[in-house]
């Protein structure tokens, strides 16, 4: 079985900086291997371990990134690969610069080709410095392959027609799989502990292991920049200072005093005025330039959302907001949410949703299509982007017309501490958009006209099973978020009720709290996670680690409860309480009671 294993080289973001052009600093950066990446490797060399065969590990960048093939390569070494199990191909060219993630997936689909046939391709879930999770379903586009997402759990045999089965982590869910091989696979975070060497075992692996590809070698391109279809426009760092108000000299009592004081002089106990929510506007007719709305089934808060900003866009370019659904789609909501025409399509496997949508894009050309950030979202926009050779801007946060009359999409990167703004080349632009942060206005009175398009293509994926576990809504829509860490014994979780009750709270989670199935996955806040702004956190019982506090970045107030005076958690935090959670609680609960 020939295996490849698709790594990344990234900056590690805490010490990022921008320069005078406003583009990230990356000369002087620690650079490693990217946290998802880790699991693809390791991954890859346990089923060459139980299968035999060959592991080849793929990277596209600058020469310095030919230290993370050398470190996949010392793995499979430690792991009980022979020299001729594992090797590693560095696609290096300055002609590379620039690309974005379709140029990025064509560049390897070529690198992958040069090197022959492959029975699976391994990737990560996203890199976390641009976390847009595209390289993998674009690259299975390219390849006519099947794609199965986030596997937490994968089993692969060769010897049974090529079968791979899969557990698949959906945003509140999962999804249990079934395909043939060749296939291209993205790893979960959870699916094997990460491929680590350190740098003196690095340096060991001998050079000739290493082939590096030139652009010449993969044919005419266009590559790089040139070959891409998205560029990024001005970038902005999101500063969030924080008060860092802590005195673990004092009594727990007169500690927790002084914070609800503090909090409350800022507004963090007071619910913002709901503002009247204008109407949707149109309708808009059936001409001008189309903005669709790719429907996800069972997401009606995020579906209202996208539809609401393609209204407002399509005002602006005096054009018409199409909504493309499923089967089920209830019509009259998507017409009074925004959409001027609904589109019923039969697909609901994501692959065949992108087919749909990408010969409904052919036939029609629309201005611009808005889909959810989400797992399905994610695959379904990736795999029609790479056949409409379309710019994909994913995980936006923020839309707007710019004077130019194309879109701009701004998206969040390196968790959150940077955004940056998108725009695409092609005549169709795609952007992916994440869960609450776009306002849903107030629905308007129009029955949408309403059409029918049959798909009849199988998808190389069967779906054994779908279930979700909780709402991806949840903590978007959070005016105020508890935060739990593992310093709190989910035994005792009933003991955190009372505080929730009296901040109206949701509950969220660190990744160790969730690894360990306290608390679903939906409510793992962090790079890894979920990124929220409520306007109130209670972080409880968690240490403080970066991945997981950029996390809540956007929060409008922070409050940190935690016995350990040093603990990093207070310096992201505006107030802190030094002490036992179970002693700190039941008094921050009877001071918010005495506020109101």
């Amino acid at each position: 079985m020939r295996i490849a294993a698709l790594v990344k080289q990234i900056p590690q973001f805490e010490a990022m900086t921008l320069g005078v052009d406003g583009r990230l600093v990356r000369e002087g950066l620690e650079l490693e291997m990217n946290a998802y990446c880790r699991r693809a490797v390791a991954e890859a060399v346990e089923l060459v371990r139980e299968h035999g065969g060959e592991m080849v590990v793929f990277t596209l960048g600058p020469p310095s990134a030919d230290d993370v093939l050398r470190e996949a390569i010392a793995w499979a070494d430690e792991h009980g690969l022979t020299p001729e199990q594992a090797r590693g191909v560095h696609v290096c060219d300055t002609a590379f610069a620039g690309s974005d993630t379709l140029a990025t997936a064509r560049a390897l689909r070529a690198a992958l080709a040069h090197e022959g046939d492959f029975d699976l391709v391994l990737c990560g879930r996203n890199s976390v410095d641009a976390d847009t999770g595209q390289v993998g379903p674009e690259l299975a586009e390219l390849l006519d392959m099947a794609f199965i997402t986030n596997a937490r759990h994968l089993t692969v045999e060769p010897a049974g027609g090529g079968a791979v089965h899969a557990r698949s982590e959906a945003d509140d869910g999962f999804a249990q799989l079934r395909t043939t091989m060749p296939a291209v696979v993205s790893c979960a975070e959870r699916l094997i502990d990460p491929c680590k060497v350190d740098p003196d075992r690095r340096a060991r692996v001998e050079p000739d292991r290493v082939v590096r590809l030139a652009a010449g070698a993969l044919g005419p391109g266009p590559w790089g920049a040139d070959g891409s279809p998205t560029s990024v426009g001005r970038v902005r760092v999101l500063e969030h200072a924080r008060a860092q108000l802590c005195t673990p000299e004092l009594p727990v009592a007169e500690q927790v005093a002084q914070a609800v004081a503090l909090l409350r002089e800022r507004g963090a106990f007071t619910a913002p005025t709901e503002p009247e929510l204008p109407v949707v506007p149109g309708p808009h007719g059936l001409w001008g330039p189309a903005v669709v709305v790719v429907v996800e089934p069972d997401r009606a808060s995020l579906t209202a959302e996208l539809l609401s900003a393609a209204a407002e866009i399509a005002e602006q370019i005096e054009g018409h907001v199409v909504a493309f659904g499923t089967g089920g789609a209830d019509v009259d909501d998507l017409g009074a949410r925004g959409a001027d025409r609904v589109v019923i399509h039969d697909a609901r496997v994501e692959e065949r949703v992108a087919h749909a949508l990408r010969d409904w894009s052919i036939e029609h050309d629309p201005w611009a299509v808005l889909s959810p950030s989400t797992t399905w979202g994610r695959e379904v926009t990736a795999r029609a982007a790479a056949q409409l050779g379309a710019g994909l801007t994913g995980d936006a946060v923020e839309l707007e017309v710019a004077a130019d009359g194309r879109l701009v999409a701004w998206k969040p990167a390196f968790g959150g501490a940077l955004v940056a703004a998108i725009r695409c080349a092609s005549a169709v632009q795609m952007v992916t958009v994440r869960a609450g942060m776009l306002a849903a206005l107030a629905p308007r009175a129009f029955r949408p006209e309403s059409t029918a398009v049959h798909h009849y293509d199988q998808s190389r994926v069967e779906v054994l099973a779908r279930a979700r576990d909780d709402d991806l809504d949840v903590l978007a829509d959070a005016e105020t978020v508890l935060a739990v860490g593992q310093g709190v014994d989910p035994a005792r979780y009933d003991e955190l009720e009372p505080l929730r009750r009296a901040l109206h709270a949701q509950i969220g989670a660190t990744r160790k709290v969730t690894d360990k199935g306290w608390l679903p996955r939906a409510r793992q806040i962090g790079i890894t996670g979920r990124s929220v702004s409520p306007r109130l956190l209670v972080s409880i019982g968690a240490g403080g680690k970066f991945n997981h506090s950029v996390g809540f970045r956007n929060a409008a107030h922070v409050l940190a409860i935690n016995p350990e005076p040093k603990a990093p958690i207070f310096g992201f935090a505006d107030v802190g309480i030094v002490a036992k959670w179970d002693e700190a609680i039941p008094l921050l609960v009877d001071a918010i009671d005495e506020l109101s």
